[in-house]
C-alpha cells in the first residue's frame, strides 16, 4: 500500500517532459513546496520551444477573451476553465517577473521584446533550479516498471517509472507523476509520440493524433511547381465549407510549396481542411476558393478585365489592371484552360473564386502541431488520469488544438500550470 508523505517536504513528483507544459507544471509544484525531478530524453529541455521562437518568440494574443477561447474549436469547454486560471493577462504577468517585457505587434500578436526564446528559457532554468528543480538529461521515459504492469488498474499508487539512460535502464518512484511528453509533431525535437502505446498499455484512452497548423498536398503541374514554388500568395482569402455545412471565410497569405500550400492562412484553417478530407475517404479530396484580389469586388474585377486592351496580351493586361501577375497568374493558368481563360467573364470570376484541390495533409512529422491525444473525458477537472491516480496530463499531450499565433503555446503553459497544482492538491488529499 502506498504511504502518503508525511509532507510536501518528503514528498516528489516526477516530470517528463522538458517543454514549456512540463516546465510551468514544475515551477507550480515547486512553489507548493514539493521535490521536483523533470526527466527528457533529449540533451536538453525546451527544444522545440526554441525551435519555435527561431522567427519571433510568439508568446501569446492580445484578443478580448471570447474570440480568443474561440480559436480552441470544440475543445472550448475545457480550455476555459485552464485560462480562467492562467490566460494571457496572467501568462504576460508572469513574464514580467521573469524579467521578460513583451509588447504588442500589429497583428496582436504578443511578443518578448527582444523576440527571442532563448533568454526567457535560461531565466526560467535558472528560477526554476534555485526553487530546487532537479533536472535529468538523457532520461527517456520507456514504460512502466514490470511489477507494476500485472496491476494495471491499481488504485493505490502512481506506477514506478522506467527510464532509458545513458547507464542503462532506471526505475523511479515518486508520489505522483505529470507527463507532458507533447505530440507527434517535429519528433527530432522529442516529440516522438512513443508514449501513445505506453499509455495504451495501462488501459488510457487516446485519440489517433493528426496533424495540425500543417500544410496540403495539391497536384501541381510540373510547370507551375518549377517555377513557383517558395512564392507567397498575398493578399488572399479562402473560403471552406465545413463537414457542418458552415461556411468559414478568411484573409491572410500562404506559400506554395513543391507539393502544396503551406503557411499562416493554411494553418488557421488547417482543422476544418483536415477534417473535410478524413470524411471523404482515404482517396478523398477537398476544394478550397481562393479570392486572389480580396480588396476588389467581382463587379470591378469583371469592369477591369473587359475593358478594351488592344494589342497587350490578357496577362499583360491584368497586371496592368488589376496588378495581378507572377504566382496569381500562374494558379489561374493551373485551372483554366486557354478557351476559359480566354473568356473574360469566365475568367473574373475564378480571379474571385479560384477552386483549388487539396488532396492530403502533410505528414505529421512536418506538422507545427498535432491534434489528438489522451482526451479529457478521460481526466478529472485537475487533469489527473481518472485510472491512474496520481498521474497527470498537460500540453499538447492532451486531446486540443489551436491555430498558430500564441494560442498553443498559451495553453501548454496554462495546462501545465493546472495539471501542477492538480498534482499538489492530490498529495494534499493523500496527506488528509
Amino acid at each position: 500500500m502506498h504511504t502518503p508523505p508525511n509532507s510536501f517536504d518528503s514528498a516528489c513528483v516526477a516530470v517528463i517532459g522538458g517543454g514549456p507544459a512540463g516546465l510551468m507544471a514544475a515551477e507550480a509544484l515547486a512553489q507548493g513546496g514539493v521535490r521536483v525531478d523533470v526527466y527528457d530524453a533529449m540533451p536538453s529541455v525546451g527544444r522545440k520551444f526554441l525551435m519555435a521562437g527561431k522567427g519571433g518568440m510568439n508568446i501569446t494574443h492580445s484578443e478580448p477573451p471570447e474570440p480568443f477561447l474561440a480559436r480552441y474549436g470544440a475543445r472550448q469547454p475545457q480550455i476555459a476553465p485552464l485560462l480562467d486560471a492562467f490566460g494571457p493577462d496572467a501568462l504576460r504577468a508572469w513574464l514580467t517577473e521573469l524579467g521578460v517585457e513583451t509588447f504588442v505587434g500589429s497583428s496582436g500578436r504578443v511578443f518578448p521584446t527582444d523576440m527571442k526564446a532563448a533568454p526567457m528559457l535560461r531565466a526560467w532554468l535558472h528560477r526554476l533550479k534555485a526553487a530546487g528543480v532537479r533536472f535529468h538529461m538523457r532520461h527517456k521515459w520507456i514504460g512502466w516498471s514490470t511489477s507494476d504492469a500485472a496491476a494495471p488498474d491499481a488504485l493505490d499508487a502512481p506506477p514506478a517509472l522506467r527510464f532509458m539512460t545513458p547507464t542503462g535502464e532506471q526505475d523511479v518512484r515518486a508520489d505522483a507523476v505529470v507527463f507532458a511528453l507533447g505530440g507527434a509533431s517535429w519528433p527530432r525535437l522529442g516529440s516522438d509520440a512513443a508514449w501513445v502505446a505506453l499509455m495504451s498499455e495501462r488501459g488510457v484512452a487516446v485519440e489517433p493524433l493528426r496533424p495540425s497548423n500543417c500544410g496540403f498536398d495539391a497536384n501541381w503541374s510540373e510547370y507551375f511547381r518549377a517555377r513557383f514554388a517558395g512564392q507567397p500568395v498575398k493578399p488572399v482569402a479562402i473560403t471552406l465549407s465545413g463537414i457542418d455545412g458552415g461556411v468559414q471565410h478568411r484573409q491572410g497569405e500562404f506559400v506554395v510549396t513543391e507539393t502544396g500550400i503551406e503557411g499562416s492562412l493554411v494553418y488557421a484553417l488547417s482543422a476544418p481542411i483536415r477534417e473535410r478530407l478524413q470524411a471523404e475517404g482515404g482517396d478523398g479530396e477537398v476544394t478550397i476558393t481562393l479570392d486572389l484580389l480580396p480588396g476588389l469586388s467581382e463587379q470591378r474585377v469583371l469592369d477591369e478585365v473587359t475593358r478594351p486592351r488592344g494589342s497587350r496580351s490578357m496577362s499583360s493586361h491584368l497586371q496592368g489592371r488589376i496588378g495581378l501577375a507572377g504566382v496569381k497568374l500562374g494558379l489561374l493558368h493551373e485551372v483554366l484552360s486557354k478557351e476559359e481563360f480566354a473568356d473574360t467573364t469566365r475568367l473574373a470570376h475564378t480571379i474571385k473564386a479560384l477552386p483549388l484541390k487539396l488532396v492530403r495533409p502533410r505528414p505529421i512529422e512536418e506538422a507545427i502541431s498535432s491534434a489528438g491525444g489522451v482526451p479529457f473525458e478521460a481526466l478529472d477537472s485537475r487533469l489527473m488520469i481518472a485510472r491512474l491516480p496520481g498521474v497527470f496530463c498537460a500540453g499538447e499531450m492532451l486531446d486540443w488544438e489551436a491555430p498558430t499565433g500564441g494560442y498553443l503555446l498559451t495553453a501548454c503553459f496554462a495546462s501545465g500550470r493546472a495539471a501542477g497544482r492538480g498534482a499538489l492538491d492530490y498529495l494534499a488529499g493523500l496527506k488528509g
